[in-house]
């Protein structure tokens, strides 16, 4: 799976479009596995802790996420709940590549969605994890972090050699 960027001004119009929803019905359950397992292993290869659906070029409701060594893969999700407090602090996307700005949130939400089985989950989220959580939903919506960060800045990160 290939991690789509703004660069590319058809990938940008597909990002920038809001996802459908994860229909259960199209879907068994090992298919379900196979593409987390895919998704899991294009986000670890470009070393992010979260990857919407639409970021691999898939118009799915669906994010995975990787937060203190708890993994995620959320369908059809939707914040519920948003605390007042809220914390701006740095962030970056797989989908726009060398581009950081502090970009505020929630500090504490509550997300419901559906699991790899289409039971319905409800998590309460704070700190880095309600961040990646609003992140990824965003994505699911049409919505980058460049579109509410305050500021942006361009950081050029050297290949390693194993990076082709």
């Amino acid at each position: 799976m290939e991690i789509w960027i703004i660069k590319n001004k058809d990938q940008e119009k597909f990002l920038r479009r809001k996802t459908a929803d994860f229909d259960f019905s199209k879907y068994s359950l090992k298919e379900i596995k196979d593409l987390i397992k895919k998704m899991r292993a294009a986000m670890k290869k470009a070393n992010g802790i979260g990857l919407s659906a639409n970021q691999v070029g898939l118009n799915l409701k669906l994010f995975i996420a990787r937060v203190d060594n708890k993994f995620y893969s959320i369908f059809n999700p939707k914040i519920t709940k948003f605390s007042e407090e809220t914390f701006a602090s740095e962030e970056g996307c797989l989908s726009v590549p060398e581009i950081f700005g502090p970009t505020k949130r929630a500090e504490k939400i509550t997300l419901e969605g559906q699991d790899t089985a289409g039971k319905k989950i409800k998590i309460k989220a704070w700190g880095l994890l309600a961040k990646v959580f609003q992140h990824e939903v965003d994505h699911l919506n049409g919505l980058l972090f460049i579109d509410k960060a305050t500021e942006l800045y361009k950081i050029q990160i050297a290949k390693s050699k194993t990076q082709t």
